[in-house]
């Protein structure tokens, strides 16, 4: 028997379905190769100080730093009966092998080692790696699983940075509630993290708002904004003090004659967007939808683990491997109605295959996922709520553009006299 640990209960049940897995059993499915279980998120955790030793229950500057040799691990115990249940299969006689099915990524990796090392399992482990909950993605993964020694230095990592959190956090949060006399959180993200938040606070509270006023002059064809060719700052050189100077300029150059200085073209070129990644992603759907960070991720998390629609979207990378490139035509065979005209937009070569530029395909670029993209599986859009549909059509749109070419343009900038006084226009000419 093979005994396959997956993150969560949604993902365990996908899986056991591939596989064929029909048996319910307590916390796990069962088939006639497989059993799958699952973590339900974190079971074990890192102890406290005060059960590392005793001495640490009450807090005194004199045990600080607390430095300990090994961080030892423990069993979480709202959820001790799932993992009772993961630790009595992965030690049967009967299991040959542990599957880890975590998530792919650093986090995954740890949740499973916690456990694996908390029930002091000896069992040989493979890793099951994929970024997509198609069924395909699954067959697929399972046929290039690989040992899990290939992913020690991403475990490693894992456990480096989680016994990091806890040392920043348990001793600095001691030190500083000692030392101010008021019990206060400290944490190696949150803390930097807040900083951020109360600095750009502070700048916005003592932000002081300026008063001024702008001239524009219609000349028919096109408007120009006044502006001082002496003022140092270009870019404020628009800027007139005083309603009073603003309203004396402007009956100045009223209704009288003007004339064109100077137009200058530049050339100009803007390249097409990059792939999503989560915090990009997060970004354009707070701008154009107004969903929080938080509500993108659920709704990213629902596409991946419901839907089956989007890849992994807890990603870092906006890059994808070279060997993607097959995945995506599967990928743009898939996409449904809406988006097929859009695809005429995209660069290809003569025998119609897509150009391959280092924007989008880069190895070195890509550590534990790749950009975010929607999976070869034809979506139903009719049957998508209006939530995920949006944000669906977000990923899907920014692929397509990621692959049209080069916005060209010409950047126009005219300078208009009128009574000695300059106007600047700006603009653009598509070519």
């Amino acid at each position: 028997m093979i005994v396959i640990v997956a993150e969560k209960p949604s993902v365990g049940r996908d899986i056991a379905r591939v596989l064929g897995c029909r048996q319910n059993g307590e916390g796990c499915i069962v088939g006639e190769q497989y059993t799958v279980t699952w973590a339900v998120g974190h079971l074990v955790t890192l102890c406290e100080p005060d059960e590392i030793d005793e001495k640490y229950k009450k807090w005194r500057a004199a045990d600080l730093p607390i430095l300990p040799e090994v961080i030892p691990t423990k069993v979480i115990s709202k959820t001790k009966k799932q993992f009772t249940v993961i630790k009595k299969l992965i030690n049967d006689a009967a299991t040959e092998r542990v599957i880890c099915a975590t998530d792919a990524g650093r986090e995954g990796e740890l949740i499973f080692h916690y456990i694996y090392d908390q029930a002091k399992c000896k069992k040989p482990v493979d890793r099951l790696w994929i970024s997509s909950m198609t069924d395909e993605a699954i067959r697929e993964g399972f046929e290039q699983i690989k040992s899990d020694t290939e992913y020690e230095g991403l475990r490693k990592s894992a456990v480096c940075r989680s016994e990091a959190d806890w040392l920043v956090g348990m001793n600095a949060s001691r030190a500083f509630t000692l030392r101010y006399n008021a019990l206060l959180s400290i944490g190696r993200v949150q803390t930097p993290t807040l900083n951020i938040l109360v600095k750009r606070r502070r700048e916005i509270e003592d932000f002081k708002p300026v008063e001024y006023y702008t001239v524009t002059a219609d000349f028919g064809d096109y408007t120009g904004q006044w502006f001082d060719e002496k003022a140092a700052d270009d870019k404020t050189a628009h800027r007139i003090s005083t309603k009073e100077k603003a309203e004396e300029l402007a009956a100045k150059v009223k209704g009288k004659p003007a004339k064109v200085r100077s137009v200058t073209s530049e050339e100009k070129k803007e390249l097409p967007p990059q792939l999503y990644d989560l915090t990009s992603l997060q970004r354009d759907a707070n701008r154009t939808l107004g969903f929080t960070a938080d509500k993108t991720l659920k709704i990213a998390q629902a596409l991946y683990e419901k839907w089956k629609l989007l890849t992994y979207p807890r990603t870092d990378s906006r890059y994808l491997p070279m060997d993607m490139i097959p995945k995506l035509y599967q990928t743009l065979k898939a996409l449904p109605e809406p988006y097929r005209s859009l695809e005429a937009g995209m660069q290809r070569k003569e025998d119609g295959k897509l150009y391959i530029s280092k924007r989008i395909f880069d190895n070195s670029k890509v550590s534990d996922h790749h950009a975010l993209l929607p999976t070869p599986k034809t979506a139903d859009l009719d049957k998508l709520p209006s939530d995920e549909r949006s944000l669906y059509d977000m990923v899907v749109r920014r692929m397509l553009a990621a692959f049209y070419p080069a916005h060209e343009y010409d950047a126009l900038k005219v300078i208009t006299d009128c009574e000695g006084e300059a106007f600047r226009s700006s603009g653009r000419s598509v070519r």
